[in-house]
Formats: C-alpha cells, sequence, structure tokens
C-alpha cells in the first residue's frame, strides 16, 4: 500500500517521518525471560554496551539514551547501565510473553514519546532470525521512519497498473504509515521470539552433546579400570600358584 502510494506525484507530510536534530535516543532491545538458550542475552548485552559507546564516540550531540529492555534477563542485566546519559525504562506490561495487545501498546508509547519530543530517535535491537543454527544481531531504526525504505517499496510497486485512492492519497498515506510502524514492531518481536527458540534449541543440543561425550569418556576410563581390576586380581591368583 505504502508502495502504491509513494508511486503517486502526491507530496506527503507526516510527523512521522519528520528528521530532526537528534539529543535524546531510546533503544528497545529484545531479549528473553528464560534461560537456557546459550549465550542469547549475553550477546545482546554486549551489542547494547557497544551501541552505547559508539554514541559517545561518535555522536557527540545526543545528550541522553533510554534504554527499554524487553525480557526478565535482559531487565536484569540492563540495569547495571544506569550512569550518566544512560537511563534504563523497564516496563512491567511487555515481556516475551506479551500478546498483541501489548505490542500494540508499546509501539504507541514509543510513538507518543516520539510526537511528544522524549525521543528525537527509536531504535530497536534485536536477534534477526536467519535458521535454526544461526541468528545475527540487528539494529533498525523505528522512528522517524526512513523515507528512503518506504521510496524502495514505491519502486518494487511503481510497475503495476496505477491506482484511485478515496478519499486521498495524503491522507491514507498518514493512516497506513502508523500501521506500517506497527507491523515493524510486531515483526521485530516475533524474531526474537523465533531467534530464542532456535537458540535454546541449539544449546540443549550442545548439551546433549556434550553429555553423551562424557558419558562416553567415563564409561571408557570404567572399562579401564575395570580390566585393571581384573588384571591385578589374575596376577595375584598366579603369584599365589607359583609360590606354592
Amino acid at each position: 500500500m505504502l508502495g502504491h502510494l509513494l508511486a503517486t506525484e502526491a507530496e506527503f507530510s507526516s510527523s512521522l517521518i519528520e528528521q530532526r536534530e537528534v539529543k535524546r535516543v531510546a533503544l528497545v532491545a529484545f531479549g528473553s525471560d528464560d534461560g537456557l538458550c546459550g549465550a542469547f542475552n549475553l550477546n545482546i548485552f554486549k551489542q547494547v554496551l557497544s551501541y552505547i559507546n559508539n554514541i559517545r564516540q561518535h555522536e557527540k550531540d545526543i545528550e541522553e539514551v533510554t534504554i527499554i529492555p524487553v525480557g526478565k534477563k535482559l531487565k536484569k542485566a540492563a540495569n547495571k547501565l544506569c550512569v550518566d546519559g544512560v537511563n534504563v525504562l523497564n516496563l512491567g506490561y511487555i515481556h516475551t510473553r506479551s500478546s498483541q495487545e501489548d505490542v500494540q501498546r508499546l509501539t504507541q508509547e514509543l510513538k507518543d514519546g516520539f510526537l511528544r519530543g522524549d525521543f528525537d530517535r527509536v531504535d530497536v535491537a534485536y536477534m534477526h532470525f536467519k535458521s535454526t543454527s544461526r541468528q545475527t544481531f540487528a539494529i533498525e531504526q523505528l522512528l522517524p521512519v526512513e523515507y528512503s525504505k518506504l521510496l524502495e517499496a514505491a519502486d518494487a510497486s511503481s510497475a503495476t497498473a496505477p491506482c484511485l485512492f478515496e478519499p486521498d492519497a495524503t491522507t491514507i498515506f498518514n493512516s497506513v504509515l502508523p500501521l506500517h510502524v506497527r507491523s515493524v514492531v510486531q515483526e521485530v518481536f516475533t524474531e526474537s521470539i523465533a531467534s530464542e527458540q532456535a537458540a535454546r534449541v541449539m544449546a540443549m543440543q550442545t548439551a546433549s552433546d556434550n553429555a553423551k561425550e562424557l558419558l562416553d569418556a567415563l564409561n571408557l576410563e570404567y572399562n579401564k579400570l575395570r580390566q585393571q581390576g581384573i588384571t591385578t586380581e589374575l596376577l595375584d591368583i598366579l603369584g599365589g600358584q607359583v609360590e606354592r
């Protein structure tokens, strides 16, 4: 829909695509509620630290960074990040088992914070699911919506037949754009959950393999000791017969 809209010659304006001087940044970091998923949360935490350090080194104009962790494990770790210029905002209603309504509420709070000027930019950090054995860390800008990415969708749909819009393209654009933001957050949320479960599968598989290797090593050691004991007993028996 956005592609069809931008393919027209209409001029669009929305507060959600407004670019302004960035002084306050919010980062929504998606982790997990439960453990037993290997280094899933540790890797995300390290990348969040790197994100903060990169802002301090290369984006000197940014005065405040607000970390919004999702997931009990990440919330616990993020509390250690409360230093000068870095705030941690814990939202009690959002976690990895949240409903669609809670994800929508999170999206609305992020949009409201951006529109009020609490944040000049909102980024999302999560593990991007590629396969069961591979997940990669990703940071994307959520707000303001990057117009260049919307234009990519327009290029993809520019070859289609022209569309008629009612009431008008600008009104529809301002109605669809918030839905686009919500869909991005929902997609990131789903990708994070899928990556968490994949990491847990791999961690359990690795634990099972390590347990099997340990069992094989113990069986080998047991057989060696058993054989050594039998040999010792035979030598004692033979030694007794020689003495007689």
